[in-house]
Parts: C-alpha cells; structure tokens; sequence
C-alpha cells in the first residue's frame, strides 16, 4: 500500500466550500479508478488548512489511478472550483505502512453518504517525524518496543504508522516533498481534553528523552478532526 498525506493550503473562508465539494463529488470517483480515499480533515489549528490521506495498491496503480481520475470527467467538471479554494496544495508526504500490519484498517467501516450532518469523529493527531534516513529496522523495533507501548500508556489508539516511500514520483503533475525522511504515527482520541491528558502523560514518561536524539528536527504535529465522510476516525 502507497499512502499519500496531503496538507492544503486555502483562501481564507474557503475550507467548508472545498470540503462540501470534495465530500460530495472527489471521493466515490477516485475509489472507483483505483484509489482509497481514508480520511478527510480540518486542521483544528489552522482554519485555511485541508489534510486528506488516500491509498493504492502500488506505485504502478497509483500512476494509473491518477492518470485515470485527473483525466477523467469529474475533476474535469469541478477543477475550477476545486482550484478557486487552493493557495497550495504541494505539501504531500509518499509514504508506505512501516510494517506489512501497521497500515490502516478501513475496509470494513462504512461511510456515510453524502449530506450526513457533522458528527464528532474524535481527534486525529499525525506526529511526523524527521530522521536523517528513511527508518529502518532498528527505528522500527525501537518504536514498537518502546514509544507505541508509551503512547498507549498515554491513551492514544494508534491508527497506523508509516515510513517514507523512496521510490520516485510517478505522477510529476501533482508534486510530493522530495528528499524526505519521515515516520508518521497516526493515533486517535476521544476529545481534545484526552489529547492534553494524553500529552501529560507522556511529558512525564521517559520516551520523550529517548526519542528527541533520533529526530533530525522538530516534529510536526496535526490535529485533525474529521469530516462527516471520513472513514478515518478516532
């Protein structure tokens, strides 16, 4: 599985309008040439901010897939709209499942029609982490034996975790973040106060210290609630 995490950037005001588009008309037409659309997102900390996370099978689908969607009649008829919203829409992450069972596990969740009122989906928090290469077993096992039982401890449900996909951009139209060496945990919680509680908890453990001297820089944290269509919820 390819997994792309894609930040966008709007004209003030805009977000709900894209939102309703999108929700409406860009995520049964992209599943059915090939793709998964797994969540849609308002970034809680920026109102001009969009996230969205979508799947392949592989890169070649992926090539195909998008070929496929950004040549076809929806995007075609509703591009302009769409575009009216973006200032940028640039800052995406390639990313693959960091192990074969650390993927998302979506598939048998349904997701309401279009239309569905707002309900609340939790908080989604993506942490992006930034190492000097892209993350290999001894990272892997140190996540897993250390920082996952950790976040747990914290509260978190942890939704997945990825690493960075190497392999070069196949659809040059739409471009990712070159040169990138992340791990993204993606963990779910009840509310924003369970989130707090859950940051606490982990400034008191000792994972934070053990962690800092693997990043290269600063993680990046997104708080995420979902949208009525999501599928990725907390």
């Amino acid at each position: 599985m390819i997994v792309e995490l894609r930040q966008y950037t709007l004209h003030p005001g805009t977000r709900d309008v894209l939102i309703e588009l999108f929700d409406r008309e860009f995520v049964e037409s992209q599943e059915a040439v090939g793709m998964q659309v797994f969540g849609q997102f308002r970034d809680l900390e920026d109102p001009d901010r969009f996230v969205w996370l979508r799947g392949f099978r592989d890169m070649p689908t992926r090539a195909r897939a998008l070929e496929a969607f950004y040549g076809g009649p929806v995007w075609k008829r509703h591009l302009d709209a769409a575009n009216a919203t973006m200032i940028d829409s640039d800052n995406v992450l390639l990313l693959r499942p960091a192990r074969p069972w650390s993927g998302f596990s979506v598939e048998n969740d349904e997701r309401p029609p279009p239309g569905s009122p707002e309900v609340s989906g939790g908080l989604v928090v993506a942490a992006i982490w930034h190492l000097d290469a892209t993350a290999g077993t001894e990272f892997l096992d140190f996540f897993e034996s250390a920082v996952d039982p950790a976040l747990k401890d914290a509260g978190a449900s942890i939704l997945g975790y990825f690493v960075t996909e190497t392999s070069p951009n196949n659809f040059p139209a739409l471009p990712v973040r070159e040169d990138e060496n992340v791990f993204v945990c993606i963990s779910g919680f009840s509310d924003q106060a369970a989130y707090e509680l859950h940051v606490a908890a982990l400034a008191r453990s000792d994972v934070a210290n053990a962690l800092t001297p693997r990043l290269r820089d600063r993680p990046e944290v997104l708080k995420l609630a979902p949208t009525s269509r999501s599928k990725l919820r907390a």
